[in-house]
């Protein structure tokens, strides 16, 4: 009872934002003109602001020749202003908090969050809650599963005392903050656990005990598979635990966490005797009242959805749209974002194109100002004129500009999409991949430069010099990332796999995804005439000779069939 009335509450307060969006997806051109000029209204006063003259711009195209395109590196002083305690610098308003996600020159970006960016993401979630408790309102009537910010390794805060990560994981979902966690089936608490098994186990514990349980939000759909992989061994304690109301983890937990947690659980053992007579791989049995489960059904992530929608038949499996730590791009409606496994099913020769096909996602045009570059064939031209949302034409790709609330202006987020149709005069949008070097599988987000950076100093420390170094993903046998490594006579690499798991675990989120095992520990793959191996195989992908780069990151699997391993000539491959 409590769950359904805070859900009905939240859809409540979520109306009248819904309403906002959807009147203003017939007043598209307004409403972004609209919302820019307040941006700049705003913070026509502040140090960028006056760097770039805000208070002359009184146009779209005003801003467009007097402020120019960004990326993250362009901000990296202003930033570092901001976090030793400086105001007014790239926004009025003050930096309430940073949350962290993976740079390119850097292990980590510090991304700033303000009371309007908060807000901002909250007027796209608005619309999609409504969404979905409009055509599912049985959603409404239990509990669900939110998965939102990653384990956190401590709050920490900047010399200007401003905290680094949201404190608890219902400041994303809206401002009845208390009353939204009372729907929650799993506590804000738990995220706080460091040993990734005893995470898994309380998550678990407390998902078991909601036989009610209405919904799933999840990011990668490998999270909720390698989240229910150890049920069977767990299955006998978890019951146990259920019955007696107690926490019995297979690791150590914080007494104090654990005093917290234990005050949420009383014993129950009907629900354990109900569980007892159940399969532990029976999810539906499990949670019969199940209706939805979102998550990431797009690019790489599809493959892993249809396994995800396979453990769950009958269960609404819906593509998250296209959210960033820096902005909340688009959103998913039922009639735009929505597959059941068995379509899965009925389509399995071609999964990857049902996932695809099935997930495109409106813009969230309420939220933040958009632009979008167009993306001919290869990587896109910054140089071509930038459209705007009511510009997109149907079934051309293009990347993501956002002006936001946060402070980032003209901001390329270096997400590649296709515009997909409309609802009325706002489209909708499909994301296709990065159009930076970026391989993301998982969430890892490895950037060619913090690779390149970390190459350089795993070599030198231990006085390499390769003649070909590449790192990409490896999906044989697990999935992992493998350095395909040419090396003079007489250098080894004995051990090497480990420091450079090490240097690449300073980008938070490979970490993250190392913790969770989505990734497992990388491999090294000596190799002989690895420029030539390389060269051949991009031929083989239709590249011209004359345009192919050196890279030391590529995002593709599959190339131990293009290298010719080092055993071949002297059995010594590590």
């Amino acid at each position: 009872m409590r769950a359904a009335l805070a859900n009905t509450l939240w859809l409540a307060a979520s109306l009248p934002e819904s309403r906002r969006f959807h009147n203003a997806t017939t007043h598209l051109e307004e409403t972004q003109t609209r919302l820019l000029k307040h941006y700049l209204r705003a913070n026509q006063h502040t140090d960028y602001g006056r760097r770039f003259n805000f208070a002359s711009i009184h146009s779209v195209e005003d801003y467009q020749d007097l402020v120019p395109l960004t990326t993250y590196d362009d901000y990296v002083s202003d930033i570092e202003r901001i976090a030793n305690g400086e105001s007014n610098i790239l926004t009025a308003q003050p930096v309430q908090m940073f949350e962290l996600s993976s740079g390119s020159t850097s292990a980590s970006k510090l991304i700033p969050y303000t009371a309007s960016l908060k807000a901002e993401f909250q007027r796209g979630l608005a619309p999609w809650i409504v969404d979905l408790y409009s055509h599912y309102p049985q959603l409404k009537n239990g509990p669900a599963y939110w998965s939102i910010t990653p384990l956190a390794e401590g709050r920490r805060v900047t010399p200007g005392g401003i905290p680094v990560g949201f404190d608890e994981d219902s400041a994303y979902l809206g401002p009845l903050g208390a009353l939204i966690e009372s729907a929650l089936a799993v506590p804000n608490a738990v995220k706080h656990i460091q040993d990734v098994a005893v995470f898994r186990y309380l998550t678990l514990l407390f998902l078991l005990r909601e036989s009610d349980l209405r919904l799933i939000s999840v990011w990668n759909p490998t999270f909720l598979n390698l989240l229910l992989t150890p049920l069977p061994d767990w299955w006998d304690q978890l019951l146990a635990d259920i019955a007696k109301g107690t926490i019995t983890p297979p690791g150590s937990l914080d007494p104090t966490l654990s005093r917290l947690l234990q005050r949420k659980l009383s014993p129950d053992p009907y629900r354990a005797r109900v569980l007892a007579v159940l399969r532990s791989d029976d999810h539906l049995a499990i949670w019969p009242h199940l209706e939805l489960i979102s998550c990431w059904a797009d690019g790489p992530s599809a493959s892993y959805a249809q396994t995800l929608a396979k453990q769950f038949p009958g269960v609404l499996l819906q593509g998250k749209g296209l959210l960033t730590t820096e902005a909340f791009v688009s959103f998913p409606l039922i009639r735009t974002a929505s597959v059941r496994s068995d379509d899965f099913s009925r389509l399995s020769r071609n999964a990857t194109k049902v996932a695809t096909t099935k997930s495109s996602s409106v813009l969230a045009i309420t939220s933040h100002f958009f632009e979008f570059l167009p993306a001919p064939a290869g990587s896109p031209d910054p140089a071509v004129q930038p459209r705007l949302a009511h510009q997109l034409e149907k079934s051309q790709t293009y990347t993501v500009v956002v002006t936001t609330g946060g402070g980032f202006y003209r901001y390329q987020l270096q997400d590649l999409v296709e515009m997909a149709g409309f609802v009325n005069q706002t489209p909708c949008i499909r994301f296709v991949g990065k159009t930076d070097r970026v391989s993301d599988w998982f969430g890892e987000k490895l950037d060619e430069q913090f690779v390149a950076s970390a190459l350089a100093r795993v070599f030198s420390e231990r006085c390499l010099s390769p003649r070909f170094a590449m790192l990409a993903p490896d999906d044989s046998g697990g999935f992992r990332y493998t350095l395909y490594l040419e090396l003079p006579p007489g250098q080894r690499a004995d051990n090497l796999h480990h420091d450079l798991d090490q240097a690449l675990s300073e980008n938070f989120h490979y970490a993250y995804c190392r913790k969770l095992g989505q990734l497992a520990e990388p491999r090294i793959a000596l190799v002989v005439g690895g420029a030539d191996a390389y060269l051949r195989a991009c031929q083989q992908r239709g590249q011209k000779l004359g345009n192919i780069k050196p890279a030391l990151l590529d995002k593709a699997t599959g190339w131990d069939r293009w290298f010719e391993p080092l055993q071949k000539n002297n059995g010594s491959r590590e």
